[in-house]
């Protein structure tokens, strides 16, 4: 993956994901991610939408846009290869340390079963270097 793309899911950027509905339908919702090791990693809870939508149909679109330039951006589209239980919230905590700057994720609920959506991009575009006029 290219570097920017890399450096822009490292940092505190809001990341897009779209499932597919049974339907066919899109499905979008706003997500923390991060890269590691050649995949997307996408944070969730069991039974979520986005969840239910890629055990069904695992094609998923991705966008990430700075949070300091809207035209720093990524576009994804992957497939969800493998789902990872985080039942200790171990990503979680690692994805709340890079968007919150704290050590533990802080909206933990006894019922709720986190998984780790492992996505192996298949077409990347990255816009190239735009800086916004003053």
């Amino acid at each position: 993956m290219d570097d920017k793309a890399i450096r822009l899911f490292s940092e505190k950027n809001l990341v897009f994901i779209a499932t597919l509905m049974k339907d066919g339908s899109p499905q979008l919702s706003p997500v923390w991610a991060n890269y590691e090791d050649g995949y997307v990693l996408v944070n969730t809870a069991e039974g979520r939408i986005k969840h239910k939508n890629v055990l069904r149909d695992p094609r998923v679109a991705i966008s990430v846009v700075s949070e300091t330039n809207p035209l720093d951006m990524t576009t994804i589209r992957g497939v969800v290869e493998k789902l990872i239980p985080d039942y200790e919230y171990k990503h979680a905590d690692k994805l709340t340390k890079q968007y919150m700057g704290r050590d533990r994720y802080p909206f933990r609920r006894v019922d709720e079963k986190r998984v780790i959506l492992k996505i192996k991009p298949e077409r990347i575009f990255v816009l190239p270097e735009l800086k916004m006029s003053e």
